[in-house]
């Protein structure tokens, strides 16, 4: 939706209004369609954008009906978000669209990076899933980007760090998704336990919307911004409203 015009757009998928969905306010009155294989043919279209939506055969599906399909590839940093936009916006005839938010992107990390400071403060991106992000991840590099030192040390996606938590605190918590009528929080998520409650409830925590850090897009950048924007240090932001 960020490279095609409005008109050349059949339909979005069922998630295109949830509030996971960065541009969910553009989507409003374009018809939605299951990622079922009648359906999405039904409709006729010369082109099929997708990502993971009707199963890992529906690609190879709707080739032999003779639809092509543009395969969205995962993008596990800010280089793979660049290539990404760039290939769909090429596949999509929309190559001065796709330029330009990359440009965009180039811009936007060049003013975060440039309005950090030294001491680049800790953080710690947490999701109500009980999740935390380390070395190696997308949520990574934004926080490098922001200004920021990541508080966990182990690579990829891992479970919060209760045992670090209840003698060591991050400058700064990123709390995502928290606020997201998709948040999964289950009664056994870390997220839920008394001493990461009390931290968040006394520490500094800045709430990322659900759409910032939901896929990897340019939009991604909303988040580092959010970040930047936010100085480390007493009083620098109050304490934390309750949990949702």
């Amino acid at each position: 939706m960020g490279l095609a015009d409005r008109d050349r757009i059949l339909a979005v998928s069922l998630d295109a209004g949830s509030d996971f969905s960065y541009l969910r306010k553009r989507a409003q009155g374009i018809p939605r369609v299951r990622p079922r294989a009648e359906e999405v043919l039904a409709l006729g279209p010369d082109l099929i954008v997708r990502s993971y939506g009707g199963g890992p055969a529906a690609a190879a599906f709707f080739r032999k009906a003779g639809v092509p399909v543009v395969q969205i590839g995962s993008a596990p940093d800010l280089a793979g978000i660049r290539r990404v936009i760039t290939e769909t916006a090429a596949a999509l005839n929309a190559e001065e669209r796709g330029e330009a938010l990359v440009a965009s992107m180039d811009a936007r990390l060049a003013a975060a990076e440039t309005a950090a400071t030294a001491s680049r403060p800790s953080a710690l991106y947490l999701t109500p899933g009980g999740v935390a992000a380390g070395p190696g991840t997308l949520v990574h590099e934004l926080l490098t980007a922001a200004g920021l030192g990541n508080f966990q040390s182990q690579d990829g996606f891992q479970e919060i760090p209760l045992e670090r938590l209840a003698y060591e605190v991050p400058d700064l918590f990123a709390a995502a998704f928290f606020r997201s009528a998709a948040a999964n929080r289950g009664g056994w998520s870390a997220s839920r336990h008394p001493v990461l409650r009390n931290r968040l409830e006394t520490g500094k925590v800045i709430f990322l919307q659900a759409a910032w850090t939901s896929c990897p897009g340019w939009f991604v950048l909303d988040a580092v911004e959010a970040l930047a924007r936010h100085p480390i240090g007493p009083g620098a932001l109050p304490p934390s409203e309750p949990l949702p």
